[in-house]
């Protein structure tokens, strides 16, 4: 085994709760120390409470609290969740007044009618226990893709929100395509709702009615990020079809050509016309061939990491890597690539600065990753 490789295998076998520090990390080539936390079954995405604790949600339906050292409570009261394929429990965000009002909002794929399915978002208050678990009070369900379809893919149900508290829905073509274009569905749709789930009046499409109404952006494949700069600008990833995975600058009212333009083309070997033959569509502001595959996305504004204040961080799954990206205005570039040996499915920003990341999978880990330090290397411990 060539050293490379023996350091690659002790990274992704570093028991539980230990640290990777100093001479090795410097041998991988990775500017942070990864701490181990635990381990989840199909971990999908996280938030942090105002206490310090995460909130992690699990494929097939649990939402754990979670120490930072990896203690772990259950949330009961969270929806029945049509599990399969891509499809399950997704997204997990606190209301930007949490303090205050104790919402918290998830996404799922949720059943529907003769085999159809689709991703829907709910609300409710978070109610947690001295035992270190919780429950949901006054579940609501405050936004559904339309039309439910068949299949088990690109759902997308990625939340965030503004400054202003307007609350913003990635939602994937389903695998379907025409959909991300047909303004009588949201599907291949990034959405702009009030808290609520009601219809801000000023939406660029509010004047059409329906479901149009909702919509801020289209011609989206599978939007699986979604965050905004310091400059209030959303940007957003998505994969790509054969090629193509893309970063754009969300654009009020812009159409971003899928499945009519891409920079990849079809699994099928059929082409698809380049971003570049069709000006009328948004292009995006960077396109990745071969793909990265990026799952979670956040814009870093803490003080750890302080040459990366301002990037973006790109969770990256069959890249099994950390994507870092420099922003410039309206433009953007692909600064580094951090090779983290396993699917990477989330990455967000702790409270202290650190990174906080989770892997794919059935034993997806927790990772927490700090500034790598100038020790001696450590033997991992039992």
């Amino acid at each position: 085994m060539t050293l490379s490789a023996s350091i690659r295998h002790l990274l992704l076998n570093l028991p539980l709760g230990c640290a990777l520090s100093g001479a090795v990390s410097a041998e991988t080539a990775l500017p942070f120390d990864v701490r181990v936390v635990t381990r989840l079954n199909e971990p999908w995405a996280l938030t942090f409470l105002p206490d310090g604790r995460l909130l992690v949600t699990e494929k097939k339906g649990k939402l754990k609290v979670l120490t930072q050292d990896g203690k772990s409570g259950e949330v009961s009261g969270v929806p029945a969740v049509d599990y399969g394929g891509q499809g399950g429990l997704g997204d997990v965000v606190l209301h930007p007044k949490f303090s205050d009002n104790g919402w918290v909002y998830l996404s799922y794929a949720e059943a529907g009618d003769s085999g159809t399915r689709g991703a829907a978002v709910a609300r409710a208050k978070l109610v947690l226990d001295a035992q270190g678990g919780g429950k949901l009070d006054g579940f609501d369900v405050i936004w559904r893709q339309q039309p439910k379809v068949t299949g088990y893919g690109h759902y997308g149900h990625r939340i965030a929100f503004a400054a202003d508290g307007q609350l913003f829905i990635s939602s994937g073509e389903r695998q379907h395509f025409d959909p991300a274009q047909d303004m009588q569905g949201n599907l291949g749709k990034i959405v702009r709702l009030n808290d609520d789930g009601s219809l801000p009046k000023d939406n660029p499409f509010a004047a059409q009615g329906g479901v149009a109404a909702q919509v801020w952006s289209l011609g989206h494949r599978n939007p699986l990020g979604i965050a905004f700069d310091g400059a209030g600008k959303l940007w957003n990833v998505e994969m790509g079809p054969k090629g193509g995975d893309e970063l754009n600058l969300v654009v009020r009212g812009a159409n971003y050509g899928y499945p009519i333009v891409s920079n990849g083309d079809h699994y099928s070997g059929k082409d698809i016309p380049d971003h570049a033959t069709r000006p009328e569509f948004q292009a995006p502001a960077v396109s990745w061939t071969p793909v990265i595959s990026p799952g979670g996305f956040i814009i870093y504004s803490g003080k750890q990491f302080a040459d990366w204040t301002g990037d973006g961080l790109i969770a990256g799954l069959s890249s099994k890597a950390l994507v870092r990206v420099e922003f410039s205005g309206s433009t953007a570039k692909e600064a580094a690539r951090y090779d983290m040996g396993e699917r990477i499915r989330e990455i967000e920003q702790g409270p202290d600065g650190s990174l906080w990341l989770l892997e794919d999978g059935s034993a997806g880990r927790l990772l927490q990753l700090t500034p790598r330090t100038n020790a001696a290397a450590v033997a991992p411990h039992p």
